[in-house]
């Protein structure tokens, strides 16, 4: 396959324009010179085979970056296994198959490290995949993920398709879920500490010991990682996506309550999950194809908090 592929003058969907990383993706392909291509699920529903079929013929993408997914939190998948499964499997099929039968130059498909074995050496390197048992807290999602990374090398070795996968890590930044029952740690952390501070609460309550370490990455920088991965990379193996370095919850509750101005205790809920004790993704396949991060954990907070703060500017406090 034709490596580096150019994406100037080509006609490029974003499925999931509107998703917190589909929407980083349409902003910065916007330096690419290609015409964006994006419907709502208002308009296509990716779960339907035969829409799917009927909105690729009639607009006919060159490429293809697969940001749509059901996605959620340790709650929400907890609660919700058969419909994370059977939307993401839906979606994923049905845009990949078509692709195929459209002759899409190339697709990007946006998976995640929760794909990867629970106890995984750290750093997890993209060849753990498979080699243990996952996080149960999010199985469903991830078996569909794992589907995903494995139609791509499927379609790649039988039908010659340029179909790759990307492995982000734990990502966060304008566009987010900030709801504190089904968002991921850090914005559901940014949001009830911006709620403490609203209200002058005495205490925070943090699910969990404290003592998981995760690695955070800016959408924007997956972005900018995912357009670089789309220009210079052809393979079947899954590329993971993220910053190389972690940082305990605790120590992140710290960080977000400097940044928004908390002066009040943390109250570790024990009884909730702690899922995964240790994610950080071995990022040396990436950094060999000439990417790094451009922001740092911090840079990239309080990027993120000046986006909330303006987004809830007007919101009334209850």
């Amino acid at each position: 396959m034709r490596v580096p592929y150019g994406l100037a003058g080509k006609r490029l969907w974003v499925a999931g324009h509107r998703g917190m990383v589909g929407s980083a993706l349409v902003r910065r392909l916007g330096r690419e010179g290609c015409e964006i291509l994006a419907v709502g699920r208002d308009q296509l529903d990716l779960r339907d085979g035969a829409a799917v079929a009927r909105w690729m013929a009639d607009n006919r993408p060159d490429a293809i970056m697969l940001a749509a997914a059901r996605v959620g939190g340790i709650l929400a998948n907890s609660l919700y296994p058969a419909d994370f499964l059977h939307d993401n499997l839906a979606i994923q099929t049905n845009v990949m198959e078509c692709a195929r039968r459209q002759g899409v130059e190339k697709l990007l498909f946006l998976g995640s490290s929760c794909i990867y074995p629970r106890d995984a050496r750290q750093p997890i390197a993209e060849s753990a995949l498979m080699t243990g048992p996952l996080e149960p807290t999010n199985e469903a999602y991830a078996v569909a993920k794992i589907a995903g990374v494995a139609m791509c090398q499927a379609y790649r070795r039988q039908h010659g398709c340029d179909f790759i996968a990307a492995m982000p890590t734990n990502l966060y930044g304008p566009g987010d879920n900030f709801d504190p029952e089904t968002a991921h740690v850090l914005p559901a952390l940014m949001g009830r500490l911006d709620d403490a501070v609203r209200r002058d609460l005495p205490s925070v309550d943090i699910w969990g010991s404290g003592t998981p370490r995760r690695e955070f990455l800016h959408v924007d920088d997956a972005a900018d990682a995912l357009v670089h991965l789309m220009k210079n990379y052809s393979g079947e193996t899954p590329i993971n996506v993220g910053c190389g370095e972690d940082i305990a919850i605790a120590d992140l509750a710290l960080l977000l309550a400097k940044i928004v101005g908390y002066r009040g205790a943390f109250r570790f809920d024990t009884s909730r999950p702690d899922g995964t004790p240790i994610k950080r993704l071995d990022i040396s396949r990436l950094t060999a194809l000439g990417w790094h991060a451009g922001r740092s954990l911090r840079q990239g907070v309080e990027e993120t908090y000046r986006w909330y703060q303006r987004e809830t500017a007007g919101e009334t406090v209850g």
